[in-house]
C-alpha cells in the first residue's frame, strides 16, 4: 500500500511539474508578446473643410500611405482626421482636443492662415510638432518655433502655369478671340478673400498674359470659395446678364471652381469657353479627357501627403527633418506644379 501511495505522489509530482513548466512558458510567451507590441504614432489631422474635393485626396492619399508605413515598419499610425467646418473657433478647439489626446503630430490645413501665430503657440506649448499644408501661414509666424513647417506650392507658380496654357491656347487657335478684336475677354472664379493662393494665382495668371503683350479685358469677377456649386450660380449670374457669348476664357483658382462654370454654361445651352482650373482632381481630368475642361495645374496632392508623412516619422524617430524631405529655411518643402491638356493624358507613361 506505501509502494501504491508513493507511487500515486510522484505521478502527482511529475504532473505538477509539467504544469507548472507549461504556465512558465505561456507567461514567457505572454511577456514577449507585450514586448513585440508595435509602437503607436497618433497624429491628428485638422482640415479646413472635408467638403473639398483636393482636401479630401490628400487626407486619403495620407491615409493610404500610412497603412503601408505600418507594414514597412511594423509600427501603428492612428489618423485622426477632423472638419473644421471652415470655422477657424471650430478647428482650434479640435487642435486642443487633438493635443489632449497624446497626438505625436499635428498636420493642418488651416481656416484662416492669420490664425496660425495662435496655433503654433498650442502646439509648442504640448511640444507637438506642426505641418501645415495647402494653407500657408504668414512667414513671420513660421518663424515663432522651430518645429512649425509648410508643404505645399508656391501659389503664383500655379498662376503664371495656368496664365500659359490660355496663352499659348490664344496664340495657335484664332478662334478663341471670338470677336475678332484682338482682345482676351475673361471672367475669374477667386476662392476666397484674403486667401494667399487665391490671390497669387489670380493675379499670375493674368500677368503672364499681359507681359507676354496679350490684351486682356476683365468682364467679371467673384470669388465662389473654392465650391462648385457657388461657382456655379456665379457663372449663371454672369449668363443671365448676357455674357455668355462675350466670354472667351474662364479662369478659376481651383478645378472644382471651373467644373462649375462649366456645369452653368451647359445647363444655359451655352457654347463653353475656354475653361482652366487648378489642382487636376480626378473630376477635373476626366471634364479634360472629354473635352470640356481646356486644361488644369496639377497641385501635386500625393506629394504633399508623402512630405507630411516623412517629416512626421523622421520628427517621431528624432531625426534631422531635413535628411526626410528638402527643407528650405529650415521650415518649407517646396512641390513643384504641372500643367495638363488632353494632349498630357494621351501620351504614354513613362
Amino acid at each position: 500500500m506505501n509502494r501504491t501511495i508513493k507511487s500515486c505522489c510522484s505521478r502527482w509530482l511529475r504532473r505538477a511539474a509539467a504544469l507548472a513548466c507549461g504556465l512558465l512558458a505561456a507567461l514567457t510567451a505572454g511577456c514577449g508578446a507585450a514586448e513585440a507590441e508595435p509602437r503607436v504614432l497618433r497624429v491628428g489631422v485638422a482640415l479646413y473643410t472635408q467638403d473639398d474635393t483636393f482636401i479630401s485626396t490628400i487626407a486619403q492619399e495620407l491615409e493610404r500611405m500610412a497603412r503601408e508605413e505600418e507594414q514597412a515598419r511594423g509600427l501603428r499610425i492612428n489618423l485622426s482626421v477632423v472638419d473644421g467646418r471652415s470655422n477657424q473657433t471650430t478647428q482650434l478647439e479640435q487642435i486642443d482636443s487633438l493635443i489632449g489626446r497624446g497626438c505625436d503630430a499635428l498636420c493642418v490645413n488651416i481656416v484662416d492662415r492669420t490664425a496660425a501665430a495662435v496655433l503654433i503657440d498650442k502646439a509648442q506649448k504640448a511640444e507637438v510638432p506642426v505641418i501645415f499644408f495647402n494653407r500657408q501661414p504668414v512667414a513671420e509666424d513660421m518663424l515663432r518655433w522651430e518645429h512649425a513647417y509648410y508643404v505645399g506650392a508656391k501659389a503664383e507658380e500655379g498662376g503664371i502655369l495656368q496664365g500659359r496654357l490660355v496663352l499659348e491656347a490664344w496664340q495657335t487657335d484664332p478662334t478663341l478671340d471670338r470677336n475678332g478684336d484682338g482682345v482676351l475677354q475673361y471672367v475669374m472664379l477667386e476662392g476666397e478673400p484674403g486667401h494667399q493662393d487665391a490671390m497669387l494665382r489670380t493675379e499670375y495668371a493674368v500677368k503672364t498674359l499681359t507681359d507676354a503683350g496679350v490684351a486682356v479685358e476683365k468682364l467679371a469677377s467673384d470669388t465662389a470659395n473654392w465650391k462648385r456649386g457657388q461657382a456655379m450660380a456665379k457663372a449663371q449670374q454672369w449668363l443671365d446678364e448676357g455674357l455668355g457669348g462675350s466670354v472667351e476664357v474662364v479662369f478659376a483658382n481651383n478645378d472644382d471652381m471651373a467644373l462649375g462654370a462649366i456645369d452653368a454654361f451647359k445647363q444655359a445651352g451655352e457654347e463653353l469657353p475656354l475653361v482652366v482650373g487648378v489642382d487636376a482632381t480626378a473630376p477635373a481630368l476626366e471634364a479634360v479627357a472629354a473635352g470640356e475642361l481646356y486644361g488644369t495645374v496639377r497641385n501635386d496632392g500625393a506629394g504633399i501627403a508623402r512630405s507630411m508623412l516623412d517629416l512626421v516619422l523622421a520628427l517621431a524617430e528624432e531625426q534631422d527633418p531635413a535628411e526626410a524631405v528638402e527643407l528650405e529655411d529650415g521650415h518649407y518643402v517646396w512641390l513643384p506644379y504641372r500643367a495638363v491638356t488632353a494632349r498630357d493624358l494621351e501620351e504614354p507613361a513613362a
